[in-house]
């Protein structure tokens, strides 16, 4: 189960884009029904929460903003996502969303520059406010290049995911972690 932040010592994070990193994008993707998960995806997610890392998702969620899908929407879809985890020994933390837009036609979403917004820091900078994370040994992993500069201007080290299997990738970068924490 998920913990909740709290006064506990600093722990790496593992800051996850969603729609080309851990489920194909096939744009706005909001139903379970549309949502496929990429290949190694909840591995690597199980393997990261065994080594004691955070796992948080930061997406950019236009399609809010544009009308496609509402907020509650994404909200089932990332509770169908997280009960389709916990089937593979995984789970995340947490899940940040920007569904701000500068084109946005409703006016609650519409915003010249989306603070929370990809590449704008916004919701990794909540996310380390609001979580024992330290910074210094976290990662995101991105599928643009918008997400790397969010990462940048967050302070994370960011890397970029092209596709293919998510766990052998971070594999083969040498980033998955194979330990289990201290007991």
């Amino acid at each position: 189960m998920p913990e909740t932040p709290s006064a506990s010592p600093l722990r790496p994070a593992l800051f996850l884009d969603r729609d080309g990193v851990l489920n194909e994008d096939r744009g706005y993707v909001s139903r379970w029904e549309d949502f496929h998960w990429i290949a190694g995806a909840r591995e690597a997610v199980a393997a990261f929460n065994r080594a004691g890392w955070l796992v948080i998702v930061v997406t950019n969620q236009s399609g809010v903003g544009r009308g496609f899908y509402s907020e509650a929407d994404m909200h089932v879809l990332h509770a169908r996502m997280a009960e389709d985890l916990a089937k593979a020994g995984g789970h995340i933390d947490a899940f940040y969303h920007a569904p701000q837009h500068p084109d946005a036609p409703l006016d609650a979403y519409r915003h010249p520059d989306p603070p929370d917004r990809k590449p704008n820091p916004g919701m990794i900078l909540r996310a380390l406010g609001e979580w024992p994370i330290d910074k210094a040994a976290s990662l995101l992993i991105g599928d643009k290049p918008s997400d790397l500069e969010a990462a940048l201007r967050a302070g994370v080290r960011g890397v970029l995911f092209e596709g293919g299997n998510l766990a052998e990738f971070l594999k083969n970068e040498a980033l998955l972690p194979i330990a289990s924490p201290p007991a």
